[in-house]
Order: C-alpha cells, then sequence, then structure tokens
C-alpha cells in the first residue's frame, strides 16, 4: 500500500468516526468529557487497518531492497571477474614486449660483436698480406706462415659462430613476436565490443556511398570514366561495401593494386585476420586484403600482372597470368593460368590455398611454410616464390639464410626480390603484347 493510499485511508476513517455522532451528539460534545464506547470502537478499528497498511508496505520494500542489493552483487562480481582476466591479460603483453625487447637488444649486442670480430680478421688478414710480402722478399721473421693462417682461420670460424647465434637469436625473436601479435589479437577481439548500427541508419548510409562512388567496379571502370591521374580512390564492387584501393592509371588502363613493396616500412609478417582485411598505407606499402581482392575478382575474368625489381635493382620480366581467387571458405584459394604460350615462371599447381603462421594451409606435411619462409603466402610445398617474406636490408653473403626474405623463380633462375607491385585488372582491357 503506498503513502497516498495510507492518507486518503485515515481521512475516510477520521471522517467516518465524525459522521458517526448522532447530531444531539455532536451539540453536546463540548459538554461531554469522555467519548462513547462505539466512538472509541471506530477510531481503533481505523488506526488497526492503518497500521496493517504500513505492515504491508514496509515488508514489500524490504523484499525490493534484497533483490536490489543481490543484483548489486551479481554485477559487482562479475565486474571484478573481468577485470581479473584484463590484468592477466596485460600483464601476459607487458611480460611478451620486455622479452621481445631484451631479445632485440641481445640481437644488437651480437651484432656489434660480429662487426668487431670482422674487423679484427680484416686487420689480421692484412698482416698476413704484409708478412707474405716480406717473406717472399726474403725477410726472416720469427712468426710462421702457418701461424698466422691457424689465428685467420680460428677468426673465421668465430665469425661463423658467432652469425649462428645471431640467426638463432633472430629466430627466437621470431617466435616471440609472432606469440606477441597472437596475444595482441586476442586482446583486440576481447575489447573491441560489435556495435550494431539501426538498419534505417545503415541503409541510409549506403545509399549515400554508392552515390558518392556511383557505382565504381574497380579502377579500370575509372579510367573508362575518364580518370588518369594514378593515386587512392573509392571503388565498391559488386555486392560489396565500399573501401579505398591505390589505382595505377596507365596508356593501357587502369589497374587495381593488391601489394606493393619497396623500402621494407611496413612489417608483412601477419596473422590470418591481417591478411585477409588487409594492413599498411596505400600510400606507401601495403596488402590490399584477401576480402577485397576476391570481391574485386569475383565480378568477371580478371588478369594479374607481377613487376618485379632484384637485389641489384635490375628490372625482371614483367608476368602476367589469368587470375582467379576463391572465398574464405575454400581458403582464398588461388588460381592462376599463365597467358603466355609456353610459362616464363613458376608458379606452382593451380588452386593453392592461403597460409599463414596461425592457419597452416600449405601442402607440405612436415613444415609450416609460413613459419619457415615469413609472410603469407600461397605455399605448396615450401615452393618457388614468396613476396611476402622479409624485406632484404642487407646485401646477402655465403654464410647468411636467405629463405625468410622475398624470393621469385623465373626461366628455372631463383632471384631475391627487391621491390614488388601485384596488380589486377579485367581480362577486356587492352594489353601490349611486348611486355
Amino acid at each position: 500500500m503506498k503513502m497516498p493510499q495510507l492518507i486518503a485511508l485515515v481521512s475516510s476513517t477520521l471522517v467516518g468516526v465524525s459522521a458517526a455522532f448522532p447530531p444531539d451528539r455532536r451539540a453536546l460534545l463540548g459538554q461531554d468529557k469522555y467519548a462513547s464506547w462505539d466512538d472509541v470502537n471506530v477510531v481503533s478499528h481505523g488506526l488497526l487497518q492503518l497500521g496493517q497498511g504500513l505492515k504491508e508496505h514496509v515488508d514489500k520494500t524490504k523484499a525490493q531492497t534484497r533483490d536490489v542489493n543481490a543484483k548489486l552483487k551479481s554485477l559487482d562480481a562479475a565486474v571484478e571477474e573481468v577485470e581479473r582476466r584484463q590484468r592477466k591479460q596485460d600483464e601476459a603483453l607487458r611480460a611478451g614486449s620486455k622479452e621481445a625487447e631484451d631479445r632485440e637488444k641481445l640481437l644488437a649486442a651480437l651484432a656489434e660483436e660480429v662487426e668487431e670480430v670482422k674487423k679484427q680478421s680484416k686487420n689480421i688478414n692484412s698482416k698476413v698480406d704484409k708478412l707474405e710480402e716480406k717473406l717472399e722478399d726474403g725477410g726472416h721473421l720469427g712468426v710462421s706462415r702457418g701461424c698466422l693462417q691457424k689465428m685467420v682461420a680460428a677468426q673465421n670460424r668465430r665469425i661463423d659462430q658467432l652469425v649462428e647465434k645471431l640467426e638463432q637469436q633472430q629466430d627466437k625473436l621470431d617466435k616471440q613476436s609472432l606469440h606477441l601479435q597472437m596475444l595482441q589479437t586476442k586482446v583486440s577481439h576481447k575489447r573491441l565490443k560489435p556495435h550494431r548500427r539501426r538498419d534505417g541508419e545503415t541503409a541510409a548510409r549506403r545509399e549515400e556511398t554508392q552515390q558518392a562512388t556511383g557505382g565504381v567496379r574497380d579502377c579500370h571502370h575509372l579510367y573508362v570514366r575518364g580518370q588518369r591521374a594514378s593515386g587512392v580512390y573509392t571503388i565498391q564492387p559488386e555486392g560489396s561495401e565500399p573501401f579505398a584501393v591505390f589505382c595505377d592509371m596507365t596508356s593501357e588502363g587502369g589497374w587495381t593494386v593488391i601489394q606493393k613493396r619497396y623500402d621494407g616500412a611496413q612489417n608483412f609478417n601477419q596473422l590470418w585476420e591481417g591478411y585477409k582485411r588487409g594492413f599498411g598505407s596505400l600510400d606507401g606499402e601495403f596488402w590490399l586484403g584477401l576480402e577485397k581482392i576476391r570481391s574485386v575478382s569475383k565480378q568477371g575474368p580478371y588478369q594479374l600482372q607481377v613487376e618485379l625489381s632484384d637485389g641489384a635493382g635490375q628490372q625482371l620480366p614483367v608476368a602476367r597470368y589469368l587470375f582467379q581467387l576463391d572465398g574464405e571458405e575454400e581458403k582464398f584459394a588461388l588460381h592462376l593460368e599463365d597467358e603466355a604460350p609456353s610459362p616464363r615462371t613458376s608458379t606452382g599447381s593451380s588452386g593453392i590455398p592461403f597460409s599463414t603462421a596461425d592457419r597452416d594451409n600449405d601442402l607440405s606435411e612436415d613444415v609450416s611454410c609460413a613459419k619457415l619462409l615469413s609472410g603469407g603466402w600461397w605455399f605448396s610445398s615450401c615452393g618457388d616464390w614468396n613476396l611476402n617474406g622479409r624485406f632484404p636490408r642487407r646485401p646477402s653473403g655465403p654464410s647468411r639464410k636467405q629463405t625468410r626474405k622475398m624470393f621469385w623463380t623465373s626461366k628455372g633462375q631463383r632471384h631475391s626480390v627487391r621491390t614488388t607491385l601485384l596488380k589486377i585488372a579485367p581480362t577486356t582491357m587492352k594489353l601490349r603484347s611486348d611486355v
């Protein structure tokens, strides 16, 4: 019973009591010293009803208060559990970051030691040459030539040992970086909560975007509409949301660039989600993303053009293929067919699924090609090309492992690659035959 109802009950009770007095009795109230028994009963009955109403109201309020307190305790426990998990994840990330920093410092120290040993070896070789000249001129020296050669051999062995240690530390650092990326991916997925927009707002935005892009399917569609300047544009393939791409406008038409590398500024050792959605800057180095590449290429027959330069800066022969990419349910399998009568480059078998370090889809049974070669790619059995490998920052040498860097096989010869440009266009675009 609520308070307004209680007040009304009291008022009605008092009015009833007043009405219960006969007129003559009410006239004599001033003269009577005590109320009658009936009057007392009426007032007592009203007060009893009022007390019962108040008791019911208090009991109901207590029950509601207990329910609210129970819900608050449950919410507090849930919040505390979420905070505990978040603290645990943050601690794991901090530990991983610290270990990665320590390994980087160790690698830097080892690299400095290797350089120092190289300098010492160079000095010793110089001294050996001078001593050999003196020996040839007839000079008599106390140090034998064989002893000096042993010293040089010992220095070379030490250099090889340090290089091996450096490579081992680099492998450990790569594994640690991969583990750290996986932790960061898990944390980001848990932190990012899906924000659903209303259907009306989404439809309105989609309609506005379609009007802005004008239903542009790819870069060649822009070229046909009169665009001639290379740069970043927004396209919207059929059945897809609009997204930005880099268009390479040539005299032949407009190419949609799907991968570009030239300075090593972007880390291409990404996991499956990174390669699926894309990464990098369209104004620099980037990977467009498997989902976006699929949305463009599924509109019809497309062709892929591969433009590369080797470690010496020499341009390799341009390669063109008929290009098809399956969806994620087929693991973004790649289908290539040479346009030339005879194969100019080795691309492996058609229908190879895409692989990353956390999604081993390659055809090799005993090794993960993505972990061995670095980066994500369409690996058969760790085959003949990988254009998403590590960027070559130093000239190659006989004692350095080159398997993790970008490479390409052309006419049976394997090349170390320094710059890459992968781009696609419809097969209806007229191309020069002298490429």
